[in-house]
């Protein structure tokens, strides 16, 4: 469970969980084996920071998904400022063997005009960024690598660390991450277990197309791990009013 000692008021789910961008809705999925969890959450909660946590329970698992704003750690002598930063960290609690289990976070496939997205990710991280004349965003999260690692720090399965031999090797085939048409990216997991747990971080940073190209603002507010943002939610000042962007 997200934050479970953090006190929440619950709400009526009326909308998708969205981050709202400069090129549409930033919307998530999640397949567990064969079933699509639907887009509207069964049930969602705000916390006091203004963030909001939406969940889905089905036999074999609960699944959470929060969004908050998010402001990273740029040194502003090196960085020049990002125009926004949202930040979800979707987390899945296992009751049931589960053979494939699937987490998604997309743009809309039709995409503004002018707009244009490519890979753009780098040692573990998985990103896409999309710009056009005014605007970059980048979007990233956890590659192979980084899922790895994430398992020796308790945010997946700790056998899943003996799997990053496959990652070196390039040899997996059955899990990763899949950046389809650079409009989002899809994370297919390894096999889950009754008592597992996994939590994933996605990022989205936007700024002006000029600034992040000359200091790469975007790519480098787009790293943290559901750690580094967890805590984030838990110091970050009481502000109903800034609650997440829902398309």
């Amino acid at each position: 469970m997200l934050l479970p000692s953090v006190p929440r008021t619950r709400l009526r789910p009326a909308d998708r969980p969205a981050v709202g961008t400069p090129f549409g809705p930033l919307t998530f999925g999640t397949t567990l084996g064969n079933t699509v969890l639907p887009p509207l959450p069964e049930e969602l909660f705000e916390l006091p920071s203004g963030c909001t946590v939406a969940r889905w329970v089905r036999p074999a698992a609960r699944v959470e998904l929060l969004l908050t704003p998010y402001d990273p750690d740029l040194d502003p002598e090196y960085w020049e400022p990002l125009t926004d930063c949202r930040a979800a960290v979707w987390r899945i609690d296992v009751l049931a063997p589960i053979g494939r289990v699937r987490f998604s976070a997309e743009l809309p496939a039709r995409l503004p005009e002018g707009a244009v997205a490519d890979w753009n990710g780098g040692q573990a991280l998985a990103a896409i960024t999309v710009e056009d004349d005014h605007t970059r965003l980048t979007v990233g999260g956890n590659d192979e690598e980084a899922i790895c690692g994430a398992a020796l720090v308790g945010e997946a399965p700790r056998r899943w660390t003996a799997l990053a031999d496959e990652v070196y090797a390039r040899s997996f085939t059955t899990w990763g991450v899949d950046f389809g048409n650079h409009h989002g990216m899809s994370w297919t997991l390894p096999p889950l277990q009754p008592g597992d747990h996994c939590e994933l971080p996605v990022v989205a940073a936007w700024a002006p197309a000029e600034a992040a190209e000359r200091c790469a603002n975007t790519w480098s507010a787009v790293m943290p791990s559901p750690t580094v943002l967890l805590r984030h939610v838990t110091t970050r000042p009481t502000h109903r009013a800034d609650a997440h962007s829902a398309g």
